[in-house]
Formats: structure tokens, sequence, C-alpha cells
């Protein structure tokens, strides 16, 4: 059953560590990031609490992310890399799963796939963002196209599933790609490899906050798992949902969920 954030008591906030978050729909609102979102990720910065973006959207978004955000650093395109940017040495610092002479050869397969859907079904669109990426194919349903229906997206999932291509449904793309990994497997080398954390012990030391399906294999880890009020749309495609749920969408339940557990913390 999920429970209303009010539901996080003072002994779960005091013993956070680190929040693992997803940005569209999750972070943002309507597309764009609200001042308040935003506030509330300085806040835990200066609260020196670890912050890291767990996201699908693509590698170039990442630099500037890594570089410009107030994070510890970022896993993007759902697990392919993780960037951090060392203050001290003044050096972006990039972490692949898969080698990127590995990836060149993907890129065109996938490429060609994404093609495909593109033909079969009408509306869809390659992502806005997609030369920007390195390791995915990302297949647009609602962000710069009209909406399409759940019928349309089940059958760019299809396809993607003809070709043995791993994918998952995002608030607003399906993204396939090549490998082995999601969300969570590179979550795991980076707080391995950066944080010197092993989250199998220490997974009710961090939140993780998403919205929609391809948050699914963190809600399913983190004990202290946190969806905003829009998850509430992808609910009946989920085999697990997160343990708490914000009152209000987006950016917004971001920032009320922040709110509450820096306050519980007596910060």
């Amino acid at each position: 059953m999920i429970q209303p954030i009010d539901a996080v008591g003072r002994e779960i906030a005091e013993g956070i560590r680190g929040v693992f978050f997803d940005i569209d729909d999750t972070f943002t609102l309507n597309g764009r990031i609200p001042a308040a979102s935003f506030r509330a990720l300085w806040d835990l910065w200066n609260a020196e609490i670890t912050t890291v973006p767990i996201t699908g959207r693509p590698a170039g978004w990442c630099d500037h992310i890594s570089r410009m955000w107030p994070v510890s650093g970022v896993v993007g395109e759902n697990g392919a890399f993780y960037f951090r940017y060392d203050q001290g040495k003044k050096r972006l610092e990039r972490r692949f799963f898969i080698e990127p002479e590995e990836a060149i050869q993907n890129r065109r397969r996938l490429r060609d796939i994404g093609d495909e859907i593109l033909k079969r079904v009408p509306g869809s669109a390659l992502a806005s963002d997609q030369e920007y990426r390195l390791f995915d194919v990302a297949i647009d349903f609602t962000e710069d196209v009209p909406p399409l229906s759940r019928e349309s997206i089940q059958a760019i999932c299809d396809i993607f599933a003809e070709y043995g291509v791993t994918y998952k449904v995002s608030s607003i793309h399906v993204n396939g790609w090549f490998g082995d990994y999601d969300k969570l497997t590179m979550t795991k080398l980076f707080a391995r490899e950066v944080l010197s954390v092993d989250l199998e012990s220490m997974r009710d030391r961090y939140l993780f906050v998403g919205d929609s399906p391809n948050d699914e294999p963190m809600f399913s880890f983190f004990p202290h798992s946190v969806g905003v009020a829009n998850v509430k749309d992808f609910l009946d495609q989920m085999y697990h949902p997160p343990a708490y749920i914000t009152e209000h969408p987006g950016g917004e339940g971001f920032s009320e969920l922040i709110g509450l557990f820096l306050a519980r913390r007596g910060k």
C-alpha cells in the first residue's frame, strides 16, 4: 500500500544520506524546472546531502548537469553511464557500462530500428535530444508530438522487443538500447565507485524519487522510494510502485518532499 509522504517520520529522515531522483516530470513540471524544485536541490546540497539525478536524458545533457547543477554526479541514458565533475581537478569523469567503440556499432543498428518504428507507428518521432545520445534511441510519444495512445506506445515497445532491444517507458519517451543494464545497475556502480557505499546493505539510507515505469527498478530496490503525484497515471502498469506518494505533481511534488524531509531533520 502506497503511503502519503507524511508517513516519512523523523527517524527515517535523520538516517538518510542521499537523494537519487529522476528528472522529467519528477524534478520538472510541464517541461520546465520550477524555481521551488531547484531551490530544494540547493537546500539538499547545502545540508550536505548527496544528490544524484538518475535520468533517461542524453550524454550531452548530463555533461552540463554534472558540471553546473549542485549534484554529486549524474546517471544518464537509463544507466548507460555516470558522469561526475571533480571540482578540485577541474575534470569531468566518465564511466560507461559499454565501451564507446561497441556503442558506435549499436547506435547504427538502433537508428535503423528507430526508423522502422517511425514508419510503423504513426505520430511517433525521434526525440529532439537524440543527437546528444551515445547509447540509446529515444522515441518521442508526447514531449514534442501530440500524445500517442497507450496502444501506440505498446506498439513501439513491441517493435523494440522484436529486435531483442532492451526498452523502458518514461513519461515522455520509449528508450531502447542493447545491453544488460538499467538505472539501478549504474546507480549501484556510482555508489560503490564514487560514494564508497554498498547500496545492497545501505539502501535504507537513501531516498529515490521518480514518476514513471522506467523508475520501477529503483522503486523496487529502495524501501524509501517516493513517487510524485503524477505517478498515479502509471500505477496500473507497475508491479513495484513507490512506497510513498506526494500530494503535488512533478517538481512541485519534489520540493514538497524535500521541504518535509529537511524539516523533519531539523534543517
